[in-house]
């Protein structure tokens, strides 16, 4: 069982231009809604694939009671926190030229009792057949170390934990020693207070470290450059698949959806590989938000290319 935790979802509204003007009148030529937020996204695309998960969180207002009709008409199950104020709207500004400005909104202030509310809804699902995706920014009101108080309280329970996060809830998150986690080139040099361009490797000098605090799966995600993976003892280098790029936006939780998907099928590594390569590079054939379609991931799994590095 999957279950994707989305503290702080949000509508993602896409719009298309010809090129920003700032300060003046920009037209805008499209626009995509779509409900949004990384766990969110990573449920969406586990549905495409065939997968089940349940996605869970905070949801409010009107923002909120969108979000959840539309998990439904997609069939994704989800049992969310019901809190007071509006879920955020996230607005990506997309120019021709591939540009992309994000303006993405706070959300509303969770209490100490919502935030209580939803760990005993985790704890109920926690169970050694579960893994929970915990990815993306939290909204006001929650403390930085949650993922990590979330991470050992479900171990506990025998679960697993796949962490998708960045700068403070990262470096709390992998003390607790997640199970998998998919840090990108940049996360990863924050991590290590590189101010330079990390080379690959270098990344995987950082990465191996991970695998001495207990974690065994990692994914690094390097845009133009393809990934690498840390699995079953293995360090693999695939270069970025040749796709006709719309927008990188939803990209790293393909990534996130195929390693849970992975996970929940107990697919060997190379298998594992080859569906997080397809995911993440039909993601960014979309707009907006949108998952790649299954038949889509399929053909590119064939394009996947791995070398081995020990």
């Amino acid at each position: 069982m999957i279950i994707t935790v989305t503290m702080n979802p949000a509508i993602d509204k896409t719009v298309e231009i010809d090129s920003l003007i700032q300060g003046g009148l920009n037209r805008i030529s499209k626009v995509e809604y779509d409900a949004g937020g990384k766990g969110i996204n990573v449920s969406k695309t586990i549905r495409e694939l065939g997968g089940k998960s349940i996605a869970t969180g905070f949801l409010g207002g009107n923002n909120g009671r969108t979000i959840a009709s539309v998990l439904d008409e997609k069939g994704i199950e989800s049992d969310f926190v019901r809190v007071d104020g509006e879920t955020r709207t996230n607005t990506k500004v997309y120019e021709k030229n591939g540009a992309l400005t994000e303006l993405n909104e706070p959300g509303p202030v969770i209490t100490e009792e919502q935030m209580e509310a939803l760990k005993d809804k985790l704890l109920g699902y926690a169970g050694a057949d579960t893994l929970f995706v915990l990815s993306g920014s939290i909204p006001a009101g929650v403390p930085k170390d949650t993922y990590a108080r979330i991470i050992r309280a479900v171990h506990e329970k025998g679960s697993k934990v796949l962490l998708d996060a960045d700068g403070e809830l990262f470096r709390l998150g992998v003390e607790a020693a997640p199970d998998i986690i998919k840090p990108n080139r940049v996360e990863l040099e924050e991590y290590a207070e590189m101010d330079y361009r990390a080379s690959e490797e270098e990344l995987v000098h950082i990465a191996e470290k991970f695998k001495e605090k207990g974690i065994g799966s990692i994914a690094v995600s390097m845009g133009q450059s393809g990934a690498m993976f840390l699995l079953d003892g293995q360090t693999a280098r695939c270069p970025a698949l040749s796709v006709k790029a719309h927008s990188t936006v939803g990209a790293g939780d393909a990534m996130v959806a195929g390693l849970a998907l992975a996970w929940d099928q107990k697919l060997a590594a190379e298998e594992t590989i080859r569906l997080c390569m397809a995911v993440s590079a039909g993601a960014v054939t979309t707009i907006g938000t949108k998952p790649p379609s299954k038949e889509l991931v399929e053909e590119l799994k064939k394009q996947v290319v791995i070398a081995y590095l020990k």
